[in-house]
Formats: structure tokens, C-alpha cells, sequence
């Protein structure tokens, strides 16, 4: 008899008997020691989970970090057993820092079945809600993200990031890392899962997917200066333009997305009206909002607020010119049957030029879109540049002691360095093993499974 997707309610699934076997793939160190985090090299890929289903994703949990070595520190890598310094530069014990534009560096691919194109394709951060590459709290139904105070607000600052959205799979689900900066990535992760004895009804199916998109700027037609609801910019649009959160083809359920957007304007960078083709939807759509705080269910602006299905993420009154929004409907998914095509104005008809970009999320039958990612340069946070002052002239003058004293630091930073590349490349080799590692035993929990149930 096949599976049904559906578990019923949040809190009545618990209380319902379910013939499953849960599971997790983790980073955890299988030599017993504490080296809990999987080193992912500068253009190297890591598989964080390869299972064979059939079965259900039912929770990611992720820690991170992507370290810039900025001097030597006096306690060498191979000596600490840490994954980073913890320690405030202003100390001398180290120097270093955390990427601040990692979050965009990282992408997350995830396969389903025997599909050989991701079905997820996003940054890490913006996967996860983090955008612009700045970390911030918040909490909703299907992602929370919790961040240390002295983090807050900070580009590339650290957060634990958790997804609860099932993702269900057939024949196999596999969940990919890749590095596309130039710093070694650090990652601790959880995937949970059920596994289940019997497919999912492919009638019923429908498979996880999340696309990231940017428009850096938005393609507005007024001058910068041209004001926010000033009488100038109200012009119609009656065609459906306007930035394209989502565009696929297939039938399914669009449940939501992030938001992100850096207003240079300093006026208000709402007022585009959301719009949602489904299937044979020419003029008007089937869905047409009326501003951009109200497709995100606020209003007189975004307010400083994080609820289960809506809310803000970053403030542009915290960070101003910055903007982190979400919504999601997954109380009231729009459902689509043969394609959808989800936009938002970006200003009242389109006017403004701004740093958008989205990850949209959506279930839909397979095969889904053939996804990209725009290259690593393009993806980079907007953020503020502070130029450092001129290095010394080479024509100064100095005594022995400083010039020894330099000569110091760079041989004894080069020596750090050294240190921890070798470090580096035992981690990234033991995680590679460790990867491998975990396909055989999950291989291993669902043989066991299979055989408490009687079949092989």
C-alpha cells in the first residue's frame, strides 16, 4: 500500500502511530573525538547526505563558519582543536575573522530521485533566510535563526539555522555543499529523516524545491531621485511586469519566499503590487496584491516583527537601507496546475532601482526547472567599503627593531599559515572519508528497518 504525504496536523502527527524509522545524517567526528564539522576546500563540493528512500527530509540543522586568517595567532591550529578562535583580536592571541560575504559564497544544491539537475539551488545564507549575508534572529513556522547578541546585525556574523519543511523522496534524496569562495568552510549539520516501507503515492507527490534569484538593480525606469509615492510616478502598469520571484511549469504548490532588498533611495522601498499568474492566466492574474507590505501581510510600511507565517527579518530601521521580509503559504498554498509565475513591482510601477533578490520556495511535480545560480561576483552583499589608510612609504625611515620586528611577523605568519593549511587538509580529507562513512550507514538503518518489517 503506498504512502501518503500527508501527516496530518503539527501537533496530532505525535500522538499518530506511523509505520517509519527515523534517522539522521550528521557531521559528527565517527573517531570519537570532537572534530564535529565537516572542511569543505575553496572549489571543492561536499555530499552532507546521500540516503536511500523511500522517506521524508523532516529537519536541517546547520552551523557554519568560513575564517579569514588575517595574521598569526600564538596558538597554532593543529595545537587548539577548534574549528575557530574564539577569542577578541584586541587580545594578541589571534587575528582573524569571519568571511563577511561567505553566506553568498556557499551554495546548497539538493537532489531528488534519479534526478541529475538540483531541485534546490541557493546560497547557503539566503537558503536559510540570512540576506544579505547579515546575520539576525528570527523566528517563523519553517526556519528560525538564532544568533549571538554580539553577532547581530553583523555581515557574515554566526548563526545556528534551522529548516522544518518535509522534503520527501522515492528512490533517493542527496544534499550537497559547494565552496565557491577562497576560504575553507566549516560545516556542522544535522539532516533528520524518516524512512518508509512502502513509495509515496506518486499521484500525490510532490517534490521540495528553492530557487535564489537577484536583480542588482532592479530594471526601474525613473531617475534616482524621482520620490516614493510622489505624483510623478504614478504611471499604470497593466502589463504584469516587475521582478520575477518564481517561473516554472509543472503542477504544485507555491509556499512562499524571502525577501531581500537594499533601498538607496532613503524614502520607502514598497508600494509594487504583488502579482500571480496561474496556469492560463493572461490580464488580470488570478492574484493581485495592492503593495509590497501587503503581500507580506503588513501594512503603513514593515513593522519590526516575526510571526509564524509573515514578518521582518532585518528592519530598515535597525540597518537603514536594508530589508529582510518573508511570507509564507503554507496555510494557504497557491496551487498550480500546469505553471505559475510569481512577481512583485519593484516600487509603484516599477519605478525604483534597487538590490532585490529572493529565494522562492515551492513543491511541483518532477522534472522540475533546470536551475542556475548567477556566478559568485554577481552574488556578493552590497555592503558598505571601508578603504584602509595607505600602507607606510617605503622611503621611511626605520630602526632595526622595526624592521626586524616586521620580518618576524611575516616569517611567523607564513609558519601559522603553513600550520594550518596542513590542518586543514587532514580535516577536509577525514570529512570526505567521514561522507562516505555516512551513505553506508544509513545504507545500514534502513536495511535493519526493512528487516524488522519483513522484507529485504
Amino acid at each position: 500500500m503506498a504512502t501518503s504525504t500527508s501527516a496530518g496536523s503539527l501537533l496530532s502527527a505525535a500522538s499518530q502511530r506511523k509505520v517509519a524509522r527515523s534517522a539522521r545524517i550528521s557531521s559528527w567526528d565517527q573517531t570519537g573525538l570532537n572534530e564535529d564539522a565537516f572542511v569543505v576546500l575553496p572549489g571543492e563540493t561536499a555530499t552532507l547526505a546521500d540516503i536511500e528512500g523511500p522517506g521524508t527530509i523532516t529537519h536541517l540543522w546547520f552551523v557554519q563558519t568560513c575564517r579569514r586568517i588575517l595574521g598569526p595567532g600564538l596558538i597554532p591550529y593543529s595545537k587548539s582543536g577548534v574549528a575557530m578562535m574564539e577569542i577578541h583580536n584586541a587580545l594578541g592571541l589571534n587575528y582573524e575573522d569571519n568571511d563577511p560575504d561567505y553566506y553568498r559564497k556557499i551554495v546548497i544544491k539538493m537532489y531528488w530521485d534519479d534526478s541529475e539537475t538540483p531541485s534546490v539551488v541557493a546560497p547557503i545564507g539566503d537558503f536559510f533566510c540570512v540576506g544579505h549575508s547579515m546575520a539576525a534572529n528570527f523566528q517563523s513556522m519553517p526556519f528560525t535563526v538564532s544568533v549571538k547578541p554580539s553577532e547581530e546585525k553583523k555581515f557574515g556574523g554566526a548563526t545556528a539555522l534551522n529548516c522544518y519543511l518535509p522534503m520527501p523522496f522515492n528512490s533517493r534524496a542527496r544534499i550537497e555543499i559547494e565552496n565557491q569562495g577562497e576560504h575553507a568552510y566549516f560545516q556542522y549539520f544535522y539532516i533528520d529523516y524518516d524512512l518508509l516501507p512502502n513509495p509515496h503515492d506518486t499521484d500525490q507527490l510532490l517534490y521540495f524545491h528553492a530557487h535564489w534569484r537577484r536583480e542588482n538593480p532592479t530594471s526601474g525606469w525613473a531617475p534616482n531621485n524621482m520620490q516614493t509615492n510622489s505624483l510623478e510616478t504614478q504611471v499604470p502598469n497593466l502589463t504584469g511586469d516587475g521582478y520575477t520571484i518564481l517561473e516554472t511549469t509543472g503542477a504544485g504548490n507555491f509556499i512562499g519566499c524571502n525577501h531581500s532588498v537594499l533601498h538607496f533611495q532613503g524614502t520607502w522601498w514598497g508600494e509594487g503590487d504583488d502579482l500571480i499568474f496561474v496556469d492560463d492566466d493572461t490580464w488580470p492574474p488570478s492574484i493581485h496584491g495592492t503593495g509590497g507590505e501587503d503581500y507580506f501581510n503588513q501594512g503603513w510600511g514593515m513593522q519590526k516583527n516575526a510571526y509564524p507565517f509573515c514578518g521582518t527579518i532585518i528592519h530598515e530601521e535597525d540597518v537603514p537601507g536594508y530589508q529582510v521580509s518573508y511570507r509564507w503559504h503554507l496555510a494557504d498554498p497557491v496551487r498550480f496546475n500546469s505553471k505559475i509565475k510569481v512577481k512583485l513591482e519593484h516600487g509603484h510601477a516599477n519605478h525604483l532601482r534597487d538590490d532585490w533578490s529572493t529565494t522562492a520556495y515551492w513543491y511541483q511535480t518532477m522534472p522540475g526547472p533546470k536551475l542556475d545560480i548567477l556566478p559568485v561576483a554577481q552574488r556578493l552583499p552590497n555592503r558598505p567599503k571601508i578603504e584602509p589608510p595607505p600602507e607606510p612609504s617605503a622611503s621611511r625611515e626605520l630602526t632595526e627593531q622595526q624592521k626586524s620586528n616586521i620580518e618576524a611577523r611575516e616569517k611567523r605568519f607564513k609558519e601559522f599559515v603553513e600550520d594550518r593549511n596542513q590542518w586543514l587538509e587532514r580535516r577536509a580529507k577525514a570529512s570526505k572519508e567521514r561522507a562516505e562513512s555516512n551513505v553506508e550507514i544509513a545504507r545500514d538503518v534502513r536495511r535493519r528497518f526493512m528487516e524488522s518489517l519483513g522484507k529485504k
